[in-house]
């Protein structure tokens, strides 16, 4: 319905009201504020209208034409794209200045656009308008409820958008535990800083997420096939564990989802389900964009191959029939001692996986002149995201205690940790191993943790062999570094010579 002069003016718009942008705009609805939305599709304009109307709070108007859209908002318009990501983007804000988009106007984009392409659209509508960019972390549930948002643009445009984040964002106690909606509490809403950065930001989230859930399926296989332990009687573990240092969203609806049985069979729901798992692209993002910086995640990219891997079911068939493992038998004497060593197996990989998220954002950060602050990014994921948990109050302290720590393995309550776990973290790597279990993830976790301790890895072999067959030079560790070497290899006898 349009616009009308009894009708109050709107504090933002919102395009798009699939699954994100309707539960974006009951959210904000819920905490007072007036939307006015618009979408191609009238079912889902009309699904919205209708439960608008059964929450009887803040005002929302039903827009058919952009246009409409438009003359709802107040200046600065505030406009909220809940599109998917690509060339879309484009064509709708196109619509918008078509539509009477002014250069003061603000165009928040939360749909999950690589970075890259976030900072090239803030290029291409400079003086046409505000080009913002929120990335929303946590779900339907998430946006419904309580999303973590990760927001990055003008500063200025924040402040116009910081009051209607704030209140939607999931909100955490004094302790950094997470508080229902609609409750008061620090928001996880981060200001990440220039264009492009909250897009990035979210991205790497995404990348840690592929491990984090990559780890805990590689435990799960191992109590499932090794130990022979039910779905529900590892969800009770998993349960368990949730009371400790692994606390967090993922460990407690994978309890959750492995005491599930199946509607139809009474199965395990877990057992119904076809091991071939799906993804959206980021993940790869992220472990492109640390190839590109020379910045290693070996755990990120091992959970985007596992996926990989795990879609060629049909090759694996083939190889459950014609490649024989020699394999030990698991001693299942003392299970709750393996069961610990799993614990903490899970724990330092886990750690190793973030120490390298975190590794990315500041190369990153760097290269970008960004400025990212790893506190702030820290508490903003403690709650309302995928990855949320007790965990990252650890992490934002290191940081808090150390703004410029070189990795995050090296603070002092972490190193403590892996000096105390690590010992079950290889009897577990070692222990999948002679079991014929793959573990991926946890295992090159224990190789970034390893090769990050090693005063003097085998590069230098690598780097004779690399002047041996293409003349590429070495450094010596008797000279300074930039001073450059080649061995004249094809002569006999072979001399040294500067480059």
């Amino acid at each position: 319905m349009p616009n009308t002069h009894s009708t109050p003016p709107c504090h933002i718009a919102m395009i798009g009201l699939g699954v994100m942008g309707k539960s974006l705009t009951l959210n904000l609805l819920d905490n007072q504020f007036n939307v006015a939305g618009f979408d191609i599709n009238k079912q889902h304009l009309s699904a919205t209208s209708q439960e608008a109307q059964q929450l009887n709070k803040g005002t929302f108007i039903a827009c058919g034409e952009l246009s409409t859209l438009l003359n709802t908002l107040e200046s600065p318009r505030v406009i909220a794209l809940s599109i998917p990501a690509g060339n879309v983007v484009e064509h709708v804000i196109d619509d918008l200045l078509k539509a009477g988009l002014e250069p003061q106007d603000i165009v928040i984009d939360t749909g999950n656009s690589l970075w890259t392409d976030t900072i090239a659209r803030e290029t291409k509508y400079q003086g046409k308008l505000q080009f913002f960019s929120t990335a929303v972390s946590g779900g339907e549930q998430g946006a419904r409820f309580g999303p973590a948002l990760m927001a990055s643009g003008s500063a200025q445009a924040w402040q116009s958008i910081k009051p209607m984040w704030n209140a939607i964002a999931a909100k955490v106690d004094s302790h950094g535990m997470p508080v229902p909606p609609l409750h008061d509490g620090e928001p996880c809403a981060t200001y990440t800083g220039p264009s492009g950065s909250g897009h990035f930001v979210k991205m790497v989230h995404n990348g840690i997420e592929y491990a984090d859930m990559q780890l805990i399926c590689e435990v799960y296989h191992y109590l499932r096939d090794a130990i022979e332990l039910t779905p529900h009687e590892i969800g009770d573990i998993f349960t368990q564990w949730n009371q400790g240092v692994l606390n967090s969203y993922l460990i407690e609806i994978t309890a959750d989802i492995l005491k599930q049985q199946d509607f139809s069979t009474n199965k395990p729901l877990v057992d119904v389900i076809l091991d071939s798992a799906g993804q959206k692209g980021t993940g790869t993002w992220t472990a492109i964009n640390s190839l590109e910086i020379g910045c290693p995640t070996p755990t990120i990219a091992q959970s985007v191959y596992a996926r990989s891997l795990s879609s060629l079911k049909s090759r694996r068939l083939i190889g459950a029939q014609c490649l024989k493992a020699k394999t030990q038998p698991v001693d299942k004497t003392d299970l709750p001692a393996v069961i610990n060593e799993l614990h903490d197996a899970l724990y330092c990989a886990k750690l190793c996986a973030y120490a390298q998220g975190f590794d990315l954002m500041k190369a990153t950060s760097e290269q970008q002149n960004w400025q990212l602050n790893f506190v702030d990014i820290a508490k903003g994921w403690r709650a309302g995201c995928i990855i949320r948990a007790t965990f990252l109050q650890d992490i934002a302290n290191a940081y808090q205690h150390t703004p410029e720590l070189d990795n995050l393995l090296f603070a002092e309550r972490f190193a403590h940790q892996l000096e105390n776990r690590q010992l079950n973290w290889r009897k577990t790597v070692s222990n999948s191993s002679l079991h014929g279990i793959p573990m991926p993830g946890i295992s090159s976790a224990l190789s970034y943790f390893d090769s990050i301790r090693c005063e003097t890895l085998p590069a230098n072999l690598l780097q004779a062999q690399r002047d041996f067959f293409g003349s590429h030079t070495y450094s010596r560790i008797d000279k300074p570094e930039s001073d450059k070497y080649h061995v004249e290899w094809s002569q006999s006898p072979r001399i040294e010579v500067k480059r």
